[in-house]
């Protein structure tokens, strides 16, 4: 396998196509697979695979329905989801309730997780081998909720699941094939509070996902 954080996220994509090539994120001696979210997390809540889990206040490893139809992706935990151990805590996090408010979903009905699980100091971009080391966590994840609908945000996350440098201006009101879900990207919240011109192609964005979101279920959208 590609140890690459392309060849990473190739990978994962791969693994989410053939339940038995998930074997590829097997952690080192356990070969039963996590039944669950919270055996999931009591598995690697102490991951110390990257110099990010001896500098992390808490573990941020995700939230909400974990039978969730829609799974949103960002980047990494911020100063105020490192301090609480929750992801999208800080104003970012207020911002994306009020999207999701607006598309008339929440927090009980959507699953919010990060690409990383740990805070990177000063909220820098993640290294390489932090994303690589956090991948298979991602995966794991992916599995067990089995989202229909995956919505990445931010170029970060973008860019690392979708293995390309291009900008997310032209990435994002797109859907792509991720394993066997269907992905559609946006802007992180955190972009839009430091460019608001943006939130007029994130509201299109949210509205493309909510109207996927009702067509799956066979009913008109209001959106």
């Amino acid at each position: 396998m590609n140890d690459s954080p392309a060849g990473m996220a190739r990978a994962l994509r791969q693994a989410l196509d053939s339940e038995p090539t998930m074997e590829l994120f097997a952690p080192a001696g356990q070969k039963r697979r996590a039944e669950s979210l919270p055996e999931l997390y009591d598995r690697i809540h102490n991951c110390t695979k990257c110099s990010l889990g001896f500098t992390r206040t808490n573990f941020v490893f995700g939230v909400g329905n974990p039978k969730a139809e829609i799974l949103f992706i960002g980047e990494a935990p911020g100063r105020d989801e490192d301090l609480k151990g929750e992801p999208f805590v800080g104003r970012a996090g207020q911002l994306l309730d009020k999207m999701l408010l607006a598309i008339e979903l929440d927090r009980t009905q959507i699953y919010i997780a990060n690409i990383l699980k740990c805070r990177p100091p000063e909220n820098r971009d993640p290294l390489p081998e932090e994303s690589d080391s956090c991948l298979p966590h991602l995966a794991e994840q992916i599995r067990l909720i089995a989202p229909p609908f995956i919505c990445c945000m931010g170029r970060i996350a973008a860019q690392i699941l979708l293995e390309t440098k291009t900008p997310i201006s032209k990435l994002r009101g797109h859907w792509y094939e991720f394993g066997n879900s269907k992905m559609l990207v946006t802007f992180h919240p955190a972009a839009l509070l430091r460019n608001p011109d943006w939130k007029k192609d994130s509201w299109e964005d949210l509205k493309d996902l909510r109207r996927a979101y009702d067509r799956h279920h066979g009913r008109e959208s209001k959106f």
